[in-house]
């Protein structure tokens, strides 16, 4: 299948080639402009974008007028802002553009990773593979779809929240998931409650898992949770 495309605008250039070799690094193709300008040029020489990534603060055109000129042509595009800005009327002038998500810099590049890929599982953008609602854990089928975890004809039925966050330490399985990375994916935020709310869900789902002695969720710490299957 074709790689996933996407149009990134940074006119910080170092920061611009550190986002673009890590996201090639994860699989993605990358076309870098410094500015708005060359960026919406580059914008519709190709047609084939899946997602644009913008920063807002740009010399000759700025995020937020590139996009207002994305959004004459093309209505259905999503859009990524990169920003410095934390300010309140800045991120809803970016979602009054047509943006789909906000990330305020500095950000972690995990955290980047998940908001583009949950922004492209919504499009449909991403190949089936990255789209997966069904996943074999040890002697366990779990089906996210269904929120629903099987073993040995026994279903568990999970809440929406532990099936988002099964479903994330399968996508990293054998990996470590960063737990910034979860939070902001699913509780949209990583404030303390949310992180105590988390380490609930994490021992209710080693509890759901313990029938099988090979699977085990394990802490990183001072950085997440890793999922080990074998």
């Amino acid at each position: 299948m074709e790689k996933v495309k996407i149009l990134l605008a940074e006119d910080d250039n170092n920061l611009g080639k550190i986002l673009k070799t890590y996201l090639q690094a994860k699989g993605f193709e990358v076309d870098l402009f410094v500015n708005g300008e060359d960026a919406l040029l580059g914008f519709h020489k190709n047609n084939d974008y899946s997602i644009l990534v913008l920063d807002v603060m740009m010399p000759v055109m700025d995020g937020f007028t590139l996009a207002s000129n994305v959004r004459k042509s093309d209505k259905l595009i999503p859009i990524l802002f990169l920003t410095a800005k934390s300010l309140e009327e800045d991120k809803l002038k970016g979602f009054e553009l047509g943006g789909d998500d906000y990330i305020t810099k500095p950000f972690n590049m995990e955290l980047l990773l998940a908001r583009l890929n949950a922004i492209l599982r919504r499009s449909g953008k991403l190949d089936s593979d990255e789209n997966r609602v069904e996943f074999e854990i040890g002697k366990y089928k779990f089906n996210y779809e269904h929120q629903k975890l099987s073993c040995c004809d026994v279903d568990q039925k999970l809440t929406s929240k532990e099936a988002e966050l099964l479903k994330l330490l399968c996508e990293h399985e054998n990996q470590t998931l960063d737990r910034r990375v979860a939070l902001n994916s699913i509780w949209k935020d990583d404030s303390y409650f949310n992180a105590r709310s988390m380490d609930v869900y994490i021992t209710k789902l080693r509890k759901y898992l313990k029938g099988d002695p090979e699977i085990q969720i394990i802490n990183v710490h001072g950085v997440g949770f890793k999922l080990l299957t074998r």
